[in-house]
């Protein structure tokens, strides 16, 4: 198995150091799954379990302006690692403002993704950072359990507002309540959506369940279903399937 890539645009990097945040947020390990055209980075928490499962897909052609690799086999060629989020999100971040970034599957007594970062120098001489990130190689006989998830097919596809925005309203006001409702009418073909976040609490004098609006907003709504890709601008997809909590 071999896998070298780089990145030397400096918003493809800032991207793909986005993406590894974000997973590192969510789970403490993440498989990656490296194939000829695409890196998609997969959470697959079991629904006994409780938790979310991810499938992060990233085109490699709008990220890498190098990539190689050779998979398990011919017939088979993929790799799957396992490595720990927090350790890739950590290696990143030293690569703000980075000239490039490579990265490259190597064996130093075990099996390491090697980041090797460039940064910028006054001087004409360059600096090199790299960080050593320990992988496990995943056994083919457990892709199976590594697929991409079903996502129902949904009735309506819906822009909403911008997400630093909502991140902002719900972090202030996670502490009212534990359930979050979001709520729009129907409008005819074209026209703009308003709708309210909803929170759903009970009052601990109250014998009933009481439901405050505590923002409004307008979505961007399309008729008939706009595939689901096409309406992100950015290269990189996301699905995502949560499960209550236990």
């Amino acid at each position: 198995m071999k896998f070298r890539a780089k990145i030397v645009d400096t918003a493809c990097l800032n991207h793909f150091t986005r993406v590894s945040n974000m997973i590192a947020k969510l789970a403490k390990t993440c498989t990656l799954r490296i194939s000829p055209d695409k890196l998609n980075f997969i959470l697959s928490d079991r629904v006994a379990n409780g938790g979310v499962s991810m499938w992060c897909e990233l085109e490699q052609e709008n990220f890498f302006s190098e990539f190689q690799m050779e998979g398990v086999s011919a017939e088979n060629n993929e790799i799957y690692l396992e490595l720990t989020s927090e350790n890739l999100s950590r290696a990143l971040k030293t690569a703000q403002n980075a000239r490039a970034l490579k990265i490259k599957l190597t064996n130093k007594h075990f099996p390491c993704l090697t980041v090797s970062i460039e940064l910028l120098s006054v001087s004409s001489s360059s600096r090199v950072v790299t960080h050593d990130i320990p992988v496990k190689v995943i056994p083919r006989k457990l892709w199976k359990d590594l697929q991409e998830p079903t996502v129902p097919d949904a009735d309506v596809s819906i822009y909403l507002p911008v997400l630093k925005t909502m991140k902002s309203v719900v972090e202030k006001m996670k502490n009212i309540s534990n359930h979050l409702r979001l709520q729009t009418d129907y409008l005819p073909h074209g026209c703009p959506l308003p709708a309210e976040l909803l929170w759903t609490f009970v009052h601990p004098h109250s014998t009933g369940a009481l439901q405050a609006c505590l923002y409004h907003f307008t979505l961007g709504c399309f008729f008939p279903i706009v595939p689901w890709k096409a309406l992100s601008p950015s290269h990189c997809s996301w699905k995502f399937q949560t499960f209550p909590l236990s």
